[in-house]
C-alpha cells in the first residue's frame, strides 16, 4: 500500500512539472529546452518537498508510539508494585499464621513427648517388676560373695585385673550380689594379715616414690574393633609381688587423704603416655580418671598450670570422673572443670549405677563421652534405671555431643546386642585386659624417638588389625612389662 501511494505521488509529481513546463513553453514564449529546464526544477522543488512532509509524518508518528509505550511502561510497573505489596501482605499473614500455630503446637507436643517417655518408662518397670515377682532369681554359687567386693564403688574408678574377673556366663555375673562389706574391712588376699595402718603406710610410700603403676585398656571402636582410645588404670604392687587393683586400695587412699596426690601421679604420667601415643598415631587419645577431690584440693592451680603447659595435647586427653563424683560437685568443681574445659580438655562419665542422667548439662560442663557398664545397657542388674530406655541412649547423648561407650564386654553374643543399641564404643577383656607399661619407660618417654609401625591384632579382639608401635612403642612397653611380671 506504501509503495502504489508513492508511486501515485511520483506520477503525479512528474504531471505537475509536465503542465508546468507546457504551459510556460505556451503561455510565455520559452522555447522548448527553457521549458524543460524548468519543468525539471518544478519536480526537483515537488519531491524536496515531498521528502519533508514525509519525515515529518514519520517522526510524529514515531513520537506518539514512544508516547504510548511509556504510559504502557508506568502502568505495567504500577501493576507490578501492586502485586509485590499484596504479595507482602500475603506472606506476611501466612507467617503470623505458621507462628500461630507451632506456638500451639510446640508445647502440646513436648507434653505428648513427655507422656510417651513416662508410658514407655511404666511399661517398663512393670514389666521388670512382673519377671522379678514371677521368676525370682536365687542367689548364683557360680559367683561367691569373695568376688562381691570386686564390684565398681563410687570411686572405684580403675578396672580390676584380669584374674579379678571370674570366667562365668553373663548371667552368673549379673545374678545378685550380696552386700559388701565396708570399704576398710573388707578381706582383700593381698592384705591378709596387715593392719589398715600398715597399708595405708604402704600406699602412701608407693604415691611419694611413683612406685603405683600404670596400666592400659584399649576402647575399640564397634564393629571395627579399631583401638580409638586407651583408658589409663592404677595398680599397687605390694612387698609380695601381689597386683591390688584401684577398686581394692582406693579406699585406704580415700582414708589418708591421698587421692590427690595419687590424681597428680596418674595425670603426669597420662602426659607422657600420650606424648609418645601421638608419635605414632594422631587419632588415638587417653582417658585419665581423676576424683573429685582433685578439684578442690590446695595444689589445684599448679596442676591446672601444668595442663595449661600441655593444652597441645588436650584434644586427645580426656578426665573421667565417677558419675557420684559428677553429681557431688559443687560450685568448687565446677569452677575447675569450667577451667579445664576452657584449655580445650573433655570428661567423661564412668562406674554409672543408674541412667538418671541429663545430656545438655552434660555438654555445657564439658562431658564428651558416658563409659556405661554392659550389663546396665541390657537392664540385667538390680541398680539399672529406668529413666531411659536403655536401646534410645545413645542417640540422646548423641543429639548433645556425647559418645556412649559400653564397658565390662566379655563375650560375643555382648557386642552382638550391643549393636542394636548404636554404640560406638567398646571395653573390656573380650578385646584386651589392661597391661602394664614399665615406670622406667615412663620416666624416658621425652628422649625416645618415633619407630615404624606394623599392623598388629588386638588381643582377643578377634577382629582386624590394629596399627601399633613396632618398636619402642606403648604396647612393647607394654609387652615388657607383662613379661617382667
Amino acid at each position: 500500500m506504501v509503495r502504489i501511494s508513492a508511486i501515485f505521488i511520483a506520477a503525479c509529481m512528474v504531471l505537475i512539472a509536465g503542465s508546468i513546463g507546457f504551459v510556460v513553453y505556451l503561455r510565455f514564449g520559452f522555447t522548448g529546452a527553457e521549458s524543460a529546464l524548468v519543468g525539471l526544477g518544478s519536480l526537483t522543488a515537488l519531491a524536496v518537498y515531498n521528502t519533508i512532509a514525509a519525515r515529518k509524518r514519520d517522526r510524529l508518528e514515531s513520537s506518539n508510539q514512544l508516547a504510548n509505550l511509556a504510559r504502557g511502561s508506568g502502568d505495567l510497573a504500577r501493576q507490578l508494585a501492586e502485586l509485590g505489596r499484596r504479595l507482602s501482605t500475603v506472606e506476611g499473614k501466612v507467617d503470623t499464621v505458621i507462628d500461630r500455630a507451632l506456638a500451639t503446637a510446640q508445647p502440646l507436643a513436648a507434653e505428648i513427648e513427655e507422656l510417651s517417655t513416662l508410658v514407655k518408662q511404666l511399661a517398663d518397670s512393670v514389666a521388670a517388676h512382673d519377671a522379678v515377682l514371677q521368676n525370682p532369681v536365687p542367689q548364683n554359687p557360680a559367683f561367691p560373695d569373695e568376688h562381691a567386693g570386686e564390684r565398681p564403688r563410687p570411686m572405684g574408678i580403675y578396672e580390676a585385673p584380669a584374674a579379678a574377673i571370674p570366667e562365668t556366663p553373663f548371667a552368673a555375673v549379673a545374678a545378685p550380689i550380696a552386700a559388701a562389706p565396708p570399704p576398710l574391712e573388707r578381706k582383700i588376699p593381698a592384705f591378709a594379715g596387715i593392719e589398715g595402718d600398715a597399708i595405708i603406710a604402704m600406699i602412701r610410700q608407693a604415691i611419694t616414690s611413683n612406685a603405683i603403676e600404670l596400666y592400659l585398656q584399649p576402647i575399640v571402636t564397634l564393629p571395627q574393633r579399631k583401638v580409638r582410645y586407651y583408658e589409663a588404670l592404677s595398680r599397687f604392687k605390694t612387698e609380695s609381688g601381689a597386683i591390688v587393683a584401684a577398686a581394692d586400695f582406693l579406699p585406704y587412699v580415700e582414708a589418708a587423704a591421698l587421692m590427690p596426690k595419687l590424681d597428680n601421679l596418674s595425670s603426669l604420667r597420662c602426659v607422657q603416655v600420650v606424648r609418645r601415643l601421638l608419635l605414632k598415631n594422631r587419632d588415638v587419645g587417653l582417658f585419665c580418671n581423676l576424683s573429685g577431690a582433685a578439684l578442690t584440693d590446695a595444689s589445684f592451680p599448679k596442676f591446672l598450670e601444668f595442663m595449661d603447659a600441655n593444652r597441645a595435647i588436650a584434644p586427645h586427653l580426656v578426665f573421667e570422673f565417677t558419675q557420684s563424683a559428677v553429681r557431688g560437685m559443687g560450685p568448687i568443681e565446677n569452677e575447675s572443670l569450667a577451667a579445664l574445659a576452657e584449655r580445650g580438655y573433655r570428661f567423661a562419665v564412668d562406674n554409672l549405677t543408674d541412667l538418671r542422667l541429663e545430656p545438655r548439662e552434660l555438654n555445657q560442663r564439658g562431658f564428651r563421652f558416658v563409659k556405661a557398664p554392659a550389663a546396665l545397657l541390657f537392664n540385667r542388674t538390680s541398680a539399672a534405671s529406668t529413666d531411659i530406655h536403655p536401646e534410645d541412649l545413645s542417640d540422646l547423648l548423641g543429639r548433645f555431643g556425647i559418645d556412649l561407650v559400653a564397658e565390662h564386654i566379655e563375650s560375643e553374643s555382648m557386642v552382638v546386642d550391643l549393636l542394636d543399641y548404636d554404640v560406638r564404643f567398646g571395653q573390656g577383656f573380650l578385646f584386651s585386659p589392661p597391661r602394664p607399661v614399665r615406670a622406667e619407660a615412663l620416666q624416658g618417654l621425652a628422649g625416645d624417638t618415633a619407630a615404624p609401625v606394623t599392623a598388629t591384632p588386638v588381643p582377643g579382639a578377634g577382629g582386624p588389625p590394629v596399627a601399633t608401635p613396632a618398636t619402642g612403642g606403648i604396647a612393647q612397653l607394654i609387652r615388657a612389662g607383662m613379661r617382667r611380671n
